[in-house]
């Protein structure tokens, strides 16, 4: 698989070549905490993601990624600022409109697999296909499928505990797409992995894009597989670093 040298996002992706955003973030701002004790995590965060790519948020530990993602995703809501996907405004969703948006337009990946102990891999996957009352046949198929598509057809009844932590994370992608979403969020899904399965981890993801014309915002502090993403947006303290669009990433970032 060819890997495509990123390049800085900044929150004028608009016009440029290709298919327009999915998801627009506008100055979005978020503290934990009051007063002097505050915590500022997001500082005025404005930037794109562009549908059908794979756009990697790089920043150290306590850039503000895992708040950023969380706010994209609706699981929570920024102080200020807005955020949209595909147009919709979360702000002007109630919290069933939220729980929709995010059982049928977003797929999540967590760095902890997520999966349940008891469950098979195929049960797994097949969990946000039963929040929506998918049929059990079909449900059952589209484990399958999927889970083939993760070259984990051989394991669909093997537990969690009787797979890698590789073989887990793919499990966690292929419950990401159960219900066909618009958009998956990961947050440093290679976080427990040595580097050569995180780097398959991320080639899938990529895969994913590039296959089912998926858009996935992934959140990464490891220099090693930014080069798989398409584009690159990075936080640090809180605010998005632009350098210029044709600065090259910044070493160690």
């Amino acid at each position: 698989m060819t890997a495509h040298r990123p390049t800085t996002a900044t929150a004028t992706a608009a016009g440029q070549e290709g298919d327009g955003p999915i998801v627009v973030v506008d100055d979005v701002r978020h503290s934990f905490g009051s007063g002097a004790q505050a915590v500022h995590a997001l500082r005025g965060v404005s930037f794109e993601v562009r549908r059908g790519e794979l756009t990697a948020l790089r920043g150290r530990s306590g850039s503000g990624k895992t708040t950023l993602l969380n706010l994209v995703g609706g699981l929570d809501t920024p102080a200020a600022g807005r955020i949209t996907l595909d147009g919709t405004d979360l702000a002007s969703l109630d919290e069933a409109g939220l729980l929709a948006l995010r059982r049928d337009r977003i797929g999540f990946v967590f760095q902890s697999f997520g999966l349940i102990p008891v469950l098979s891999a195929a049960e797994n996957v097949g969990i946000p296909m039963r929040l929506r009352r998918v049929p059990a046949r079909e449900r059952e198929e589209r484990a399958r499928t999927l889970l083939a598509l993760v070259g984990l057809a051989d394991h669909a009844e093997q537990r969690p505990g009787e797979l890698s932590g590789g073989q887990q994370q793919r499990v966690a992608v292929a419950r990401a797409l159960a219900n066909d979403p618009d958009l998956i969020i990961a947050d440093e899904p290679t976080g427990q992995l040595d580097l050569e399965t995180g780097r398959s981890i991320m080639e899938l993801l990529r895969a994913v894009v590039r296959g089912k014309g998926v858009t996935i915002l992934v959140a990464t502090h490891d220099p090693n597989l930014i080069e798989l993403a398409d584009r690159v947006v990075e936080l640090r303290d809180g605010r998005i670093v632009t350098p210029g669009p044709d600065a090259a990433p910044p070493a160690g970032a």
